[in-house]
């Protein structure tokens, strides 16, 4: 199995993948080992002090002012954790929740918490033996971290609460660690604070967020010149040289790639054959533009990503000459604009995706393909409602295209009275790349059973190659109507398992 060394400076986003979706085992460096029982001894000292310490001797958020005596400390760790751990909702994905806990074991293995070697290494051991603690929908608004989903893993660790073993059974906590020989943890000064103050949360899911991404605007170029090509478009508007004129790259990527997909074809450049026009409408047209709008915005979204997986993000932290200092780097505000980002693009995307299909099943724009793509229109329907769901899709997507980082409500008695909502940007962004990916599997549908009715000229070779894997599939082609929801999961299958991208590599080369 692959393994994944955190060391004390942060971590990948590939090793951030390989945890959550691959189950990779994680281990401690020794040079994080180090830092962090450098970093404990420093707590200790302070602990030890008259002086209050804010997260080590007193009380949190709006309750700093108490100090709490010695014998109390144990206590106040734990109560925190457990009042912390106030989700509510729906069970979050499994993958979320090891990322969480991941991105909170590298900022803990910075040696800028304070928190002892062997909690980190408990933290380690819970995710290697396959345990996810249960985390909720409702409870972070992004601010002082994701307080609540971290807080609910915290009581994992103290052999408390809910979590699903690695047989996917939901049991209490503590009878996990004892099968799998996990000793809980008994949490000392700032440990509880430390492990409950961070980004993790919206941070792992626009790690996987532009992961699946990538794959999803490679598999929409390829979708785009599918349409093209069954509407018999002109591919010229895809020449370097024009894109070169406007240089924003992630145009002239998907360009290139749309370009890459047409190669070969016989079925581009009769747009002036027997309807003469002198243009493609701009679905077809602004393609590029339109794709690479969101590429460039998820090449923005990356650096954020890479800055934030090479943080250390607590409060208060232990700085390097010994100071422990108070700070506000908890605030998700970088995190939360590029998940919202994320998701307008995502949704303009899908727009220009169902619109192209519209125009494939339109008989009056489709230039001589049957109405809907129906067998034998009147008697059957064809794809008419396939592009009902599209568009709901779609109106879905401008709902989750609504800023939740526009938005803050205080909270902490004025304490944290203005809060980031990254949390919620990250889970509506989800939501959005899931129905993108169906926006995206509808217009294959729709474009390979398009080009399959042209007769009498070939497509290209990576278009072949894409409309074969995908039959191969189980992507059905044209024919009467037939129940139609599992040809279009079929479909969705395809495009989020990465195969279109797959099929068509071979003959293209990588897409960009």
């Amino acid at each position: 199995m692959h393994t994944v060394v955190v060391g004390t400076t942060g971590v990948t986003a590939s090793d951030v993948l390989a945890v959550a979706r691959g189950g990779a085992r994680v281990e401690l460096s020794d040079e994080a080992v180090s830092a962090l029982a450098a970093a404990r001894e420093i707590v200790e000292a302070l602990a030890a002090k008259p002086e209050p310490v804010y997260g080590v001797s007193t009380g949190f958020g709006a309750l700093a002012t108490r100090h709490i005596s010695p014998e109390l400390r144990a206590q106040l760790q734990r109560n925190i954790v457990r009042s912390h751990a106030a989700g509510m909702g729906p069970h979050v994905e499994r993958e979320v929740v090891r990322a969480l806990m991941f991105l909170r074991l590298k900022t803990v293995c910075s040696g800028r918490t304070g928190v002892r070697p062997s909690v980190a290494q408990t933290m380690a051991d819970i995710l290697n033996a396959g345990i996810t603690p249960v985390v909720h929908e409702f409870g972070s608004l992004g601010c002082s971290g994701d307080l609540a989903p971290l807080s609910h893993c915290a009581l994992t660790l103290m052999g408390e609460g809910d979590a699903e073993g690695p047989d996917g059974t939901i049991r209490p906590a503590g009878e996990l660690l004892a099968a799998h020989g996990i000793e809980p943890v008994e949490l000392r000064e700032k440990e509880g604070l430390a492990l409950l103050n961070g980004t993790d949360g919206m941070l792992g899911m626009l790690v996987m967020a532009l992961a699946d991404l990538d794959t999803l605007y490679k598999s929409a170029d390829i979708t785009a010149a599918l349409s093209l090509e069954a509407l018999l478009g002109t591919d010229r508007v895809l020449a370097p040289e024009l894109h070169a004129i406007r240089p924003h790259p992630g145009q002239g990527a998907s360009a290139a790639n749309m370009l890459a997909v047409l190669k070969g074809s016989e079925l581009t450049g009769h747009h002036q054959d027997d309807a003469p026009r002198v243009q493609d409408a701009y679905s077809v047209r602004c393609a590029p533009q339109v794709a690479g709008a969101g590429r460039d915005t998820m090449t923005h979204a990356r650096l954020v990503a890479d800055r934030e997986l090479a943080s250390a993000v607590d409060n208060p932290v232990v700085l390097p000459d010994g100071r422990v200092e108070s700070n506000g780097n908890f605030h998700g505000a970088p995190v939360a604009y590029v998940l919202d980002f994320l998701a307008i693009a995502a949704a303009d995307l899908g727009s220009i995706t169902e619109r192209r299909t519209d125009r494939l099943l339109d008989k009056n724009r489709s230039h001589g393909l049957p109405p809907f793509l129906a067998d034998d229109a009147g008697v059957d329907s064809g794809l008419m409602i396939a592009q009902y769901t599209q568009a709901a899709l779609v109106s879905e997507m401008k709902r989750l295209a609504v800023p939740a980082s526009a938005d803050s409500i205080p909270s902490s008695a004025m304490q944290e009275d203005h809060v980031s909502m990254g949390w919620s940007a990250a889970r509506k962004l989800r939501t959005a790349v899931d129905n993108l990916t169906r926006i995206v599997a509808i217009e294959l549908y729709a474009a390979t059973r398009a080009i399959e009715l042209r007769t009498g000229l070939t497509p290209a070779p990576a278009s072949q190659a894409a409309i074969a894997a995908a039959r191969a599939a189980g992507v059905a082609g044209p024919g009467p109507d037939r129940f139609l929801s599992p040809d279009l999961a079929a479909a969705d299958a395809f495009v989020r398992g990465g195969h279109l991208v797959e099929a068509v590599e071979p003959v293209t080369g990588p897409l960009a």
